[in-house]
Parts: structure tokens; sequence; C-alpha cells
């Protein structure tokens, strides 16, 4: 089994650097029948990566929730699924490019970081046999895949092909996350309760979600003042971003903690 998931990784990684390509390249040209098999490509990506997820709940008998290499397919697919069905509402094309590879590059971590587990089944530990675990990290998932997006669209505002993006739909998405981390911080204080027996340890993870729920509440707040649209608010939400990631990975590979099982 683990390497048939290995096999459909590498080709939904294919399929969504080729499709990142085309959105590029598309929007470069104005050409709109590349824009199209951009999309198809991305589309193919997101069923095939959909597959990986269910075959992983197959082979472990659980949502693939429990781990950092599950949490990552899971975060990655949100992400590329939240941009297809935002893009074919609103005119999101020109990001197709930088959404696309950002999914492919942290889908790409799996294989670099994490191969070895893609066939792996282990026993859940104490401290994960809770039903707040799936409603906190399915939260923080989907909060993280908002930022993600809303990362990608302030990136392509600094290019002339982002000119169509609105500053209102990275200010929805990061309100979205927002809403959603707030959320899952929450979750993860009650699920801390019951199985460490208490809501708060300043554990690395919390510390650095704390950090980063303040950076993105600083940016929704000084968003309204005029000084702070354009590309400050971008290099803000861009910030956020990073630290998103670093509370992800710098976290779970360099600061040991409670959530190190991750």
């Amino acid at each position: 089994m683990g390497s048939m998931l290995a096999m459909v990784v590498y080709v939904v990684l294919f399929a969504y650097l080729l499709s990142a390509i085309l959105y590029f390249l598309g929007s470069k040209t104005g050409k709109e029948n590349i824009l199209k098999l951009a999309l198809i490509l991305a589309i193919l990506g997101c069923v095939l990566h959909l597959a990986i997820l269910v075959m992983r709940t197959v082979l472990t008998g659980m949502l693939p929730l429990t781990n950092g290499m599950d949490y990552l397919l899971c975060f990655t697919w949100i992400t590329v699924l939240m941009y297809l069905l935002l893009t074919s509402r609103y005119q999101l094309k020109s990001a197709g490019g930088i959404v696309m590879l950002m999914s492919a590059i942290l889908l790409s971590l799996v294989l670099v970081l994490m191969t070895g587990q893609l066939g792996s089944v282990a026993p859940l530990m104490p401290a994960l046999k809770s039903p707040w675990l799936t409603v906190h990290v399915v939260t923080a998932a989907i909060s993280y895949s908002a930022f993600t997006l809303a990362a990608g669209l302030a990136v392509m505002q600094f290019f002339p092909a982002g000119r169509s993006i609105k500053d209102d739909y990275v200010y929805l998405l990061v309100a979205g996350g927002f809403a959603l981390l707030s959320l899952s911080i929450v979750l993860g204080a009650i699920w801390a309760e019951q199985a460490w027996g208490r809501y708060w340890s300043w554990d690395p993870k919390e510390t650095w979600a704390l950090i980063t729920w303040i950076i993105y509440a600083v940016y929704l707040h000084v968003h309204r003042t005029r000084e702070w649209r354009g590309n400050a608010a971008r290099w803000m939400v861009i910030g956020g971003f990073v630290l998103v990631l670093f509370t992800f990975f710098g976290v779970n590979y360099l600061l040991p903690g409670l959530h190190s099982y991750a």
C-alpha cells in the first residue's frame, strides 16, 4: 500500500506542477485554452489527492488527521479545493500558478520528509483518543489553507497579472482563516484539558499558534486604515503565512513539546 500511495502522490505532484506552469503561461499569453488545461490538471490532481486521503483512511481505519504527514496531505488538499471553488466564482485565474506551485511544494515535503510514513499504521496515543481531536485538527487545517491561499493572492498582487485580484478577497480569506484558527485554539484548549489536565501549557506549538493568531489579528485591525492598505498589508499576510509554516514545520522538527507526536 505504501508504494502505491507514493506513486499516486508523485502523480498528483506532477499534475500540480504542470498545472502551475500552464497557469503562469496562460496568464502571460492570455490564451484561454492554456488556462482551461491548467484548470483540468488542477481538478485531476485534486481528485487523485482525495483518493490518497481515502486510501490512508482505509489503511489506518481512521480519518487522516492524527500525524504530521496526514495533516499536511489534508491541509494541501483543502488549499487546492478551496482555490478551485473560489476561482469558479471569482476571477482568480491569475493566482492559479502561485497557488498550485505552493501546493506542489507543500506536497513534495511529504515525499522528502515523510515518505516512509505513507504506508505506516501506528496505534493512537492516548492523548489522541478524543472526539475533540477531529474538530480541532479540521478547523486548524482549513484555517491554514485559507492563510495559504491568501498569501498566494497577496504575492500575485505585486505583479501586473494580479491586478484583477481585489484586496477584499485577501481580507475575507484572512478573516475566515482567523475565525477558524480562533475556534481551533479554543477546541485545542478543551482537548488539552482532557488529555493533559490543563487548558494551556505554553507548549511551543501553542505559543507559536498564539503568535500567528496575534499577527493576523493585527492585520484585520489595521486593514481598515488607509496607511495599511496595499503593499504593507500584503507583506503582513505573507509574513503570517511564514509563521504558519514555522508553527507546523519548525515547531514539529526543531522545538520538542507536547505536540511532538505530530
